[in-house]
Formats: structure tokens, C-alpha cells, sequence
């Protein structure tokens, strides 16, 4: 058993939530916005972790090793698999150790990286005991996106979690779980540049995980209730992976023998460019369910949101638009300097830098930023040219 005594029902979750977050739980009543972007639905509907049907859906099962967690851990396919649990196929995935590095393995299962702006949400089992062995191990369980580190403090790199932790570690002695939105690090010598929100509180049993990214902000939801609230600098920038993983932090609190511990999913959505209620979400997955619908896909397809055209036509012809457009009037660019790649610049900060097309401009900083081109990416607002 755990080593923390008080468990919480998904109820009694969302009273601590909604205390924690200081906002009342969003209400599950009322029809879902019909779907007019992409969307990716998976209801793990798979055989084996060598279903053929993973790699044509995208899906990667993770069997090379290397971090997180435990050094010279492994990463076994058939850590991942899809059983029947609760009356629902699920996304088994199991972690085991004995205390040691060789006979530790996790688990792990990504989607593509192709995904951006929009709702994300799973329905997370998350286990605080071991199903076999003794207890007490270091551990997190997660559901979350990434984009890679191309080198140390990469400005394009982006991570959102959501991270259970059920006996502690990193600090922490019981159990706690994260909502981290990172903008960037480096592993050596170790730096992190993350905003989190967390809970100290047992998370044991199903909960609806959702976070949304839209206009800037990240903000995250655990069982309809809002617990976070991130952004600025760390909303991300470039499309990520979707992924759940199931790792050993250390092996410092292993009491003996071997530990075997297991984490469930019993759906995945992504809802793409639509920034959706807990309540939407879960009429979205019934209306999947009732359909039949156990996996569908058309996430950046390039249709993108189609906007409903008016039911007649208007009664006064358009103006003829003029034959060239408009000329862009230049703007006052004295005093600002050229944008530098290794500067900080700070929300409110302007500098000079042409556009895609070559033409020298004025920009101005969105909120805090380093290594992001101006014209390229969201961290800037254009001014015009100078």
C-alpha cells in the first residue's frame, strides 16, 4: 500500500482542485461545438505494442535507451500494452526495478510531432502502490507534449506536463503532482527555465486531464476544475509530440525485491485550433464512442477551421477593391537596435530586422524572448516598415 494513507475519490479531487485553484468546477452540462477543425481521437483499441496499426497511425512505441530517470534503464516494448481494465481498452504502461540500474525498465509511447495550438485531454488512471512488491519507489507517471532540444536553451523548445509523483522525489516526501510549462534548459550544467503549478494531494484513480493552448496561454484542467494558468514566455513556439510515459526518478527509496507499478489511458484527444470545455470534451468522446469511432485522424490536414458562410447574400455588391494595394507607411525606426539572436529582449522592446520578403522593419516584443527571429515567430509583433 501506499505510505500516504488519505486517497481521494474523483469528487473530493475536484472539491481540493477548485480549493486549491480558488474557482468552482466547470459544469459537464450542455452540447459539445460541432467539430470544424482537426482532430486526433485514439481509444487504444490495440492488440500488442507490435500492433502494425501504431506506426500507420503515428504512434511510436520507445525502446531505445536514455533519460529521463534511472541511467541504464531500459525501455521494453512490452512494457506497453492494451488490456481490458474497468470494462475500457486501455494504454497499459507498466515500470518495474529491483534496485537496481539493470534491472529497472520503463515505459513510454508518443504520438508524432505535429500538434500546436488547441485542446489536448486524456483520461489518466494513476496508481499510488505498486501492483506487485514493496512500495515507496520514486516515480512519475505523465501525460504530456515536447518538442526536442535542439541544442542547450534552445528557444524553440516547448514542453507541457502534467506529472504525477505518488511517494515524492525531487525534494518532495509525499505525493504531489506537477503542471510545468517550460520554455527552455540545459542538462550541463543543469538549468531550467519552467513555470509549475502543483497539488500535494493523492491523485490515485482516473481523472480527466485537459490543458488548452490558445492566445498565449496555456492553462490546465484536472477533472473540469482549472488548476493553472501559464504563458508569457512560455507558451510554446514550434508544433510538438504527444506522449505518456512511466519512469523511475532514482532508486534511492527501494526497499527490496522487485517493484512493478502501472499507469492507464483510456483515451486520447486533440482537438486542433479549438480551445474546448471540460464539458465539450466529454460530450466530443461520447459522441467518438456512440459513433463507434475508436481512432480517427485528420490533424494538419490544412483545411484548418472553416468559417460558416452567411445564409443569403448581401443585398449592397462589394466595392470594387483597388487595382494595388494600399502602400504601408514607413515608421519612425531611430533609435532601435538590430536584433541580435543571443540577446533578452523584454515585452515592450523594439528593434530593427527585415521582414521575409528582405524589407528592413520595426518590431516589437510580445513578452519575453531570446533567439526568436522577428517575422518568424509569435514573440513579435510587426510596426511597419521603416
Amino acid at each position: 500500500m501506499s505510505r500516504i494513507p488519505h486517497v481521494f475519490g474523483g469528487a473530493a479531487v475536484a472539491a481540493v482542485l477548485a480549493a486549491v485553484a480558488g474557482v468552482a468546477a466547470v459544469s459537464t452540462a450542455g452540447p459539445a461545438a460541432a467539430a470544424t477543425c482537426g482532430a486526433l481521437f485514439d481509444d487504444f483499441s490495440y492488440a500488442s505494442s507490435s500492433d502494425p496499426a501504431l506506426a500507420q497511425r503515428n504512434w511510436t512505441v520507445r525502446t531505445n535507451a536514455g533519460g529521463p530517470g534511472v541511467p541504464g534503464a531500459s525501455w521494453p516494448a512490452s512494457n506497453v500494452s492494451f488490456p481490458t481494465v474497468d470494462g475500457q481498452k486501455v494504454l497499459q504502461l507498466s515500470a518495474a526495478t529491483d534496485g537496481t540500474a539493470g534491472g529497472t525498465s520503463h515505459a513510454e509511447m508518443f504520438h508524432q510531432r505535429k500538434f500546436f495550438e488547441g485542446t489536448y485531454a486524456a483520461r489518466v488512471k494513476f496508481a499510488d502502490a505498486p501492483v506487485s512488491g514493496s512500495d515507496g519507489d520514486h516515480l512519475v507517471e505523465t501525460f504530456f507534449t515536447i518538442t526536442p532540444l535542439d541544442r542547450p536553451m534552445d528557444p524553440n523548445y516547448g514542453e507541457i506536463d502534467f506529472e504525477y509523483l505518488p511517494n515524492g522525489g525531487w525534494g518532495e516526501q509525499g505525493p504531489i503532482f506537477y503542471q510545468t510549462t517550460w520554455e527552455t534548459y540545459q542538462n550541463e550544467p543543469w538549468v531550467a527555465d519552467n513555470t509549475h503549478t502543483s497539488q500535494r494531494a493523492s491523485f490515485a484513480g482516473w481523472h480527466d486531464l485537459q490543458f488548452t493552448v490558445s492566445g498565449g496561454r496555456v492553462k490546465y484542467f484536472v477533472d473540469g476544475v482549472q488548476v493553472a494558468d501559464h504563458g508569457d514566455r512560455y507558451y510554446p513556439e514550434t508544433p510538438m509530440s504527444i506522449n505518456f510515459n512511466l519512469w523511475f526518478i532514482d532508486l534511492a527509496a527501494h526497499t527490496g525485491g522487485r517493484s512493478v507499478y502501472q499507469q492507464h489511458v483510456d483515451y486520447l484527444l486533440f482537438a486542433e485550433n479549438e480551445t474546448l470545455t471540460p464539458a465539450q470534451v466529454a460530450a466530443r468522446v461520447s459522441g467518438y464512442r456512440t459513433a463507434g469511432t475508436t481512432h480517427t485522424d485528420t490533424v494538419g490536414g490544412g483545411s484548418g477551421c472553416p468559417t460558416t458562410p452567411p445564409t443569403t447574400p448581401p443585398t449592397t455588391p462589394p466595392t470594387t477593391p483597388p487595382t494595388t494595394p494600399p502602400t504601408q507607411q514607413p515608421v519612425n525606426c531611430a533609435g532601435a537596435p538590430a536584433w541580435n539572436w543571443g540577446t533578452v529582449y523584454l515585452e515592450g522592446q523594439r528593434v530593427r530586422h527585415p521582414n521575409r520578403q528582405g524589407r528592413l522593419h520595426l518590431w516589437q516584443a510580445n513578452w519575453w524572448t531570446q533567439g526568436s527571429e522577428p517575422g518568424w515567430t509569435a514573440q513579435w509583433r510587426d510596426l511597419g516598415p521603416c
